[in-house]
């Protein structure tokens, strides 16, 4: 059953970063007219590629913001359903997060 479960949750973390990567890959590819603006203006690439992902890592910082507070409540309300486990496991939060972290930024 643990493998089970582990399965699923590495499938939705799975999930979450082709989800977050589209969005983020998206967003950059959006700004491509702006780039090549500010480019012909002048502006260094170190500067552009820095001005991207500042803006990606907002964006994950305040999805973190929202999404660990959800993930620990709804931890709490499956707890019954965890036997012999701790619902609010530090651990596998940080790798997640860190995870996740890297996925934004490789598609920034």
């Amino acid at each position: 059953m643990a493998q089970l479960v582990s399965f699923f949750g590495l499938l939705a973390l799975g999930l979450a970063c082709i989800g977050l990567y589209g969005i983020m890959a998206h967003a950059v590819v959006s700004r491509t007219n702006e780039t090549g603006i500010r480019m012909a203006l002048g502006a260094e690439r170190r500067d552009i590629i820095w001005m991207i992902l500042r803006e990606t890592l907002i964006l994950v910082a305040i999805g973190m913001g929202i999404g660990v507070p959800a993930a620990l409540g709804a931890a709490r309300l499956i707890s019954s359903q965890l036997f012999g486990l701790n619902p609010s496991d530090p651990a596998t939060l940080v790798i997640a997060l860190v995870f996740l972290t890297f996925v934004a930024a490789l598609a920034g």
